[in-house]
């Protein structure tokens, strides 16, 4: 055979080699990129196609193993066929150098390139359709890439590198949230968006305690005073659920409901005759180490609303309701009764009136800042946590980009701070 029957009749090997390699390449980016949350849907829809993908991605590693096998296989076995017949035709390294240029640019551009951007495209689409195949061949090089696998392994133990099966490289929650950023920081997702995802995966990661109501501006009734003055104390303070307390407020003895107190006025008649301690329900008690997560879920399955917060010892440290962790997520939720945002007042000049109670998410909420909330639960906790002291009254601290002064202290607590933006720092030549 001549050297032009021979280049006439490799050419239809080459390209179908070549398109074959392209199918292992999309299907390569198309598996990666799927969206797994997507595909988790459509497989609970009955999409068999979604159901292959789901099932390639449980062991991804051998899925990516066996495509990148078969695709140097056949990248490999058309790279040879064309340096065979070229060789042939142009005696020499010419023929090698001529014959390696051309699946260069075939390679890169209709195997590689082309494909890819494809798949980058149309990612869930692709991932579907070329899902048969690509399960099929797994099953096929299944053997071949445990044994690489294996050896892969081995190799990065001499070198320090230990691998598992059973590691997670990036945690489902962070992934979830770096996406959630990005798509804000893109502009596809609204600033409100951002803050109720972001507080649905915090919720997993706060304690009762970093929401709670403290116990000193819990507002209690007085079991021991008369039924009228209850009442009307019970209408001043605007709430509808209140803790009832006997001689000492730390002994709480039950959760007054004003429905409780309106269905009693109704039934009963004069407020004098009524007597309030019947009317309360049991109190709940729970550690202040209780998940957000989970205590939303006892909230739902108890069908309470108010839960008191106890410590190690059992002392009394605060109240959590269902508002205050929904707040966590949709933000501060008012009725006619809540004054917006208590404890925080603008200025004309740009800084901000804080009262020291004003916890640090209410404050980055209502400002949009980014003050971190892990060192202590309110802003006067955050700047005595970052001063190692008590600071006195006109004290200023600058840090997290902001200026503290604190106003106002009382005994050893801060009642009062003012919060600006730092001034930049000139620089002296």
């Amino acid at each position: 055979m001549s050297v032009s029957a021979a280049l006439i009749a490799l050419a239809p090997i080459v390209f179908g080699l070549l398109a074959v390699s392209a199918l292992f390449s999309a299907a390569e980016t198309a598996l990666t990129g799927a969206s797994r949350a997507r595909m988790h849907q459509l497989e609970r829809e009955g999409d068999r196609a979604a159901g292959r993908v789901n099932k390639l991605l449980e062991d991804q590693e051998t899925m990516i193993g066996a495509v990148l096998l078969g695709n140097n296989m056949i990248n490999i076995l058309a790279s040879a066929l064309t340096t065979q017949v070229l060789t042939a035709a142009i005696p020499g390294g010419w023929g090698v150098a001529v014959a390696t240029a051309t699946m260069t640019v075939l390679v890169l551009v209709f195997a590689e390139v082309l494909p890819k951007t494809l798949a980058i495209v149309k990612s869930d689409d692709v991932a579907r359709f070329l899902s048969a195949p690509t399960l099929l061949v797994v099953r096929v090089f299944g053997p071949i890439i445990y044994t690489i696998q294996f050896i892969v392994r081995r190799t990065l133990r001499v070198f320090g590198v230990n691998l598992s099966m059973e590691i997670d490289v990036l945690a489902a929650h962070e992934e979830i949230r770096g996406a959630v950023e990005y798509h804000h920081s893109e502009g596809l997702v609204e600033g409100r968006d951002r803050r109720m995802l972001g507080g649905v995966l915090d919720l997993s990661e706060m304690d009762v305690s970093q929401v709670m109501v403290h116990r000193k501006s819990i507002a209690m009734l007085d079991a021991a005073r008369p039924p009228r003055e209850l009442m009307n104390q019970a209408l001043a303070l605007g709430h509808s659920r209140m803790p009832l307390y006997r001689n000492d407020p730390e002994n709480i003895i039950g959760i007054l409901h004003t429905k409780d107190l309106l269905r009693a006025l109704v039934e009963i008649g004069p407020v004098d005759a009524l007597d309030v301690v019947p009317l309360a329900r049991e109190p709940w008690f729970v550690p202040e180490t209780t998940k957000l997560k989970d205590q939303l879920n006892a909230f739902l399955k108890q069908k309470s609303h108010v839960a008191l917060v106890v410590d190690e010892y059992g002392a009394l440290m605060g109240l959590v309701t269902l508002e205050d962790i929904l707040e966590e997520i949709v933000g501060e939720i008012d009725d006619e009764y809540d004054t917006t945002v208590q404890g925080v007042r603008r200025q004309t000049d740009g800084s901000v009136l804080v009262d020291g109670k004003v916890t640090v998410r209410d404050l980055n909420r209502a400002m949009d800042w980014t003050l971190p909330d892990d060192h202590a639960v309110t802003i006067a906790g955050l700047v005595i946590h970052e001063a190692q002291t008590i600071p006195e009254p006109k004290q200023t601290f600058n840090f997290y980009g902001h200026r503290f002064t604190v106003l106002r202290r009382q005994r050893n607590q801060i009642t009062a701070l003012k919060v600006s933006a730092r001034e930049p720092v000139e620089e002296h030549g």
